[in-house]
């Protein structure tokens, strides 16, 4: 579905992702370059249904051998509705050839990540004047081996229930939200075997599936 929006908000963000300056290698980096603007032009052109109208007159007039219109234009993915849990999916592979080869670089992640800077000005459940949006890491998926073979294994949080969670995935909105990381213990789980592991280590970990939990 194609939505009319004002021109002037249509590329702005909750906060100034000019300011974000993300380090190369990091999550932030990696939400920067999937949000940056990009310019359709010459074989990338958009076709433009008002313009191919204007040019060739009403559909009901338009033949079949009518002439498309495509016109220069900006595109941007950006994120229009804050989830109460945030997923991001790291793509760990890269083409070499006709082939597929791990990617196994460390990708820095914080505890807390602020969205602010990849949300729409209107993001939809953001009060209005806010300009954070604040997710507190709380599941880790890593994998290890080849393309072909490996292991996969978890680092989750022990924590208690976040009620502010439950009302934004129940009701949509939370009455107090926190800004500070869900305190709690956390663990590596390797099929049965399971060890109480450091924060440093979790950030340390090569993560595929990262999983954080709003906060404000």
């Amino acid at each position: 579905e194609v939505s009319m929006g004002d021109p002037e908000t249509a590329f702005c963000t909750l906060a100034n992702r000019e300011e974000l300056n993300p380090e190369e290698g990091s999550i932030h980096h990696c939400l920067y370059q999937f949000t940056c603007n990009e310019a359709l032009t010459e074989t990338n052109k958009l076709l433009c249904d008002v313009c191919t109208q204007r040019h060739c007159g009403p559909k009901n007039n338009i033949k079949s051998e009518k002439k498309y219109v495509y016109t220069n234009a900006k595109k941007q993915m950006l994120i229009s509705l804050a989830p109460p849990v945030l997923t991001l999916h790291l793509k760990r592979f890269q083409h070499a050839g006709f082939n597929l080869r791990k990617v196994n670089r460390h990708i820095k992640f914080p505890e807390v990540i602020d969205l602010a800077p990849f949300c729409t000005a209107k993001c939809k459940n953001v009060a209005e004047g806010n300009t954070k949006v604040l997710y507190s890491l709380y599941g880790v998926v890593e994998h290890s081996g080849t393309m072909r073979s490996g292991h996969y294994t978890a680092y989750v949080k022990m924590r208690a229930m976040n009620n502010h969670l439950s009302d934004l995935v129940l009701r949509g909105k939370s009455q107090a939200l926190e800004t500070e990381p869900v305190k709690g213990q956390w663990f590596h789980i390797s099929d049965t075997h399971v060890q109480a592991v450091s924060v440093s280590k979790v950030l340390s970990s090569q993560a595929y599936l990262l999983f954080y939990e709003r906060l404000l």
